[in-house]
């Protein structure tokens, strides 16, 4: 049984991997090298300030303002400030091909708010599980409703500071930067993408 299982692993892995890239649509947002275009933005679409979302993260996280701060300035140095953040929990797992499952409420600088919950696979490297608080900054985003969509991962968008793990998921021009405490090298060890869903979807893809 184990020996059947691991011969189809490399099955399985090309499986999900098909289903990642059918929903990889061009990104619109990056220039040709590599670098993020502006979207342009309403002068009335009021956005977080990077003390504003310092604070709201490390009161959710529990950590230091100081602490917070290191992670919170990369993402701000590379997409300024947000119009959005989701704040919730999640738990994810694998054992090469993996799942991840989250629920939080989304919160717009501009008054609204909508309970959100995501799904998605993973594949790669990628052993053990994990429970984790997620922040979640999010930019560009036109309404509430427009969050509910599939988001790809952002390749080589991953890095770990004081603590703190980050990377990015882009559909057009919404970008998705989820901040997570405590999810150690697992953070760069798989490629996935975010279903995120008004309702709890079982279904990772």
């Amino acid at each position: 049984m184990t020996a059947r299982l691991i011969r189809d692993i490399p099955l399985v892995a090309a499986l999900l991997l098909t289903c990642i890239l059918l929903v990889s649509l061009p990104n619109p947002a990056r220039a040709e090298d590599g670098t993020r275009q502006e979207a342009p933005t309403s002068e009335t679409d009021p956005t977080y300030s990077e003390g504003e979302i310092i604070e709201a993260a490390a009161a959710f996280f529990g950590v230091t303002a100081e602490t917070m701060g290191e992670a919170v300035h990369e993402v701000f140095s590379s997409y300024g400030e947000p119009n959005a953040f989701i704040q919730g929990e999640e738990g994810s797992g694998a054992i090469v091909i993996g799942a991840r499952y989250g629920s939080g409420t989304l919160v717009m600088k501009s008054g609204p708010t909508a309970n959100v919950f995501w799904q998605g696979p993973s594949a790669g490297w990628d052993f053990g599980g994990d429970a984790a608080k997620v922040f979640t900054l999010v930019y560009d985003l036109p309404d509430a409703g427009s969050i509910y969509q599939r988001f790809p991962g952002v390749s080589g968008g991953a890095f770990f500071i004081g603590g703190i793990g980050v990377n990015y998921h882009q559909r057009g021009d919404i970008v998705l930067a989820p901040m997570r405490a405590g999810v150690g090298l697992r953070l760069g060890a798989n490629i996935g993408y975010l279903n995120i869903t008004r309702e709890r979807d079982w279904l990772p893809f």
